[in-house]
């Protein structure tokens, strides 16, 4: 395991530069908000990272739990690490009405209610607590005959398992004739694009159908682009489908990044819905200065099946930063580059500089020195040396990994940086409300 190649010391990054000192709860948003679960990351394995995180849960208040779980599916769009909070809660608020109203809510894809129960269950079956079943109950009740048929597969725990091991009751003739079918494993094929071509039917012509019906999700579209593109689908079609945004609240803006890469000839239009995002909130006022880490660890994949990296999360990040923005790359040096929105400033940012150590401290001298009202560092907090106070009163430092110890600033407390987790748009939310409120207070 990648973790076992570096020293375990509590008080320093990997790279050797002093940590900050987290509590419990920190340390747990810290591990969780950037987590793909059991992916492997540059200083730590998947494995390491999933029993930190299931530790620390366990060490936390169950509410805390909860409200992470909720925040880690809901806002930043994370599906598996939300399960392994999940499971915490289980034990930590077992008894309590915390445990199934938890559970009804992060659930939101049917596939998840078998998930779940496998990650339960991954040290062996155990019984399941009265509040589990009636949070898995509540959820899927949730879910109609397509979103249960698309999702009835094969496994270790099928739909029907849950439904038999929760005893939900259906809440009207309609329902319970569907979960009959789901018992008998009988539901009808669901019209999805997966069974439409494993079925032999025409690529071309079902994914046409698909488009014009709207039957394809935002993420299956992305991920389906160099296909369409090979099967020669309509141009229109799908020019329009990726302008709608249908669905796109729930897709990482990494996933333009990696569209536009596999069908170079849609970019253009992938270009134009990832600016969208920077239109869903209020510009920032002032001069923003943003810090893109470009060192080696950053070259790591997200996940084993991605091409993209965490790099890729952060460039992408950078480019949909709205207002008066100057953007700058460190790893050995610093190099300003063109503050490009969309692809153009993920390209910039990625080919700024070559991909070294990371001097974060020497980095943040540097732009201290440039007239600005507002920094923002992305970078996995991986520095080899000490990383001073920011000269602007709004700073925020934008973890994008899940490493154990992140960069201890200035005085060992944080000082006057704001800590975020997390490479999804959403942290860019949590400034504006953070802004908002300080405004507020004075």
């Amino acid at each position: 395991m990648r973790f076992n190649i570096f020293a375990k010391r509590p008080d320093v990054t990997f790279e050797g530069a002093p940590a900050i000192k987290l509590t419990a709860e920190q340390s747990l948003r810290r591990s969780v908000l950037s987590c793909l679960l059991w992916e492997d990351e540059f200083y730590e394995d998947g494995l390491a990272i999933a029993d930190r995180i299931a530790a620390l849960a366990a060490e936390v208040a169950p509410n805390v739990v909860a409200e992470l779980a909720i925040e880690a599916r809901e806002r930043f769009n994370l599906r598996h690490a939300p399960l392994m909070l999940l499971c915490a809660l289980a034990r930590t608020g077992s008894g309590t009405s915390l445990v199934s109203e938890t559970i009804a809510r992060v659930i939101r894809r049917a596939d998840e209610l078998s998930e779940f129960l496998s990650l339960y269950w991954r040290h062996g079956r155990k019984p399941l607590s009265k509040q589990m079943k009636k949070g898995l109950a509540a959820a899927f009740g949730k879910f109609d005959a397509y979103q249960l048929a698309k999702y009835d597969r094969d496994g270790p725990v099928k739909l029907r398992d849950v439904l038999f091991l929760v005893h939900a009751k259906p809440r009207d003739e309609a329902q319970a004739a569907l979960w009959k079918q789901v018992a008998e494993r009988s539901l009808p094929s669901p019209d999805t694009w997966e069974v439409a071509l494993s079925g032999g039917a025409d690529k071309k012509t079902s994914f046409e159908r698909l488009l014009a019906e709207r039957k394809l999700g935002y993420l299956a579209l992305l991920r389906n682009l160099r296909n369409m593109d090979q099967a020669g689908v309509d141009e229109a079609l799908v020019k329009d489908a990726i302008l709608a945004r249908r669905g796109a609240e729930r897709v990482l803006p990494f996933r333009y990044v990696a569209a536009a890469r596999a069908a170079p000839r849609f970019e253009l239009w992938l270009d134009q819905a990832l600016a969208e995002t920077v239109l869903e909130g209020p510009v920032f006022e002032g001069r923003t200065l943003v810090l893109v880490d470009v060192s080696g660890s950053m070259d790591w994949k997200l996940s084993a099946k991605s091409d993209l990296t965490r790099m890729d999360a952060a460039a992408t990040l950078a480019s949909i930063i709205p207002g008066d923005v100057r953007v700058f790359t460190f790893s050995q040096e610093v190099v300003e580059v063109p503050p490009r929105r969309g692809m153009a400033g993920v390209d910039a940012v990625i080919r700024s500089q070559a991909h070294g150590g990371t001097l974060l401290g020497a980095a943040i001298k540097r732009v201290n020195g440039v007239p600005h009202d507002r920094l923002i560092v992305i970078t996995d907090e991986q520095s080899a040396d000490k990383v001073p106070d920011p000269k602007a009163a709004k700073a925020y430092m934008v973890n994008v990994a899940s490493a154990r110890n992140g960069v201890g600033y200035a005085d060992g407390s944080g000082g006057r940086w704001t800590h975020i987790d997390g490479f999804s748009e959403a942290v860019l939310g949590f400034m504006r409300e953070h802004e908002r409120l300080m405004s507020e207070a004075r």
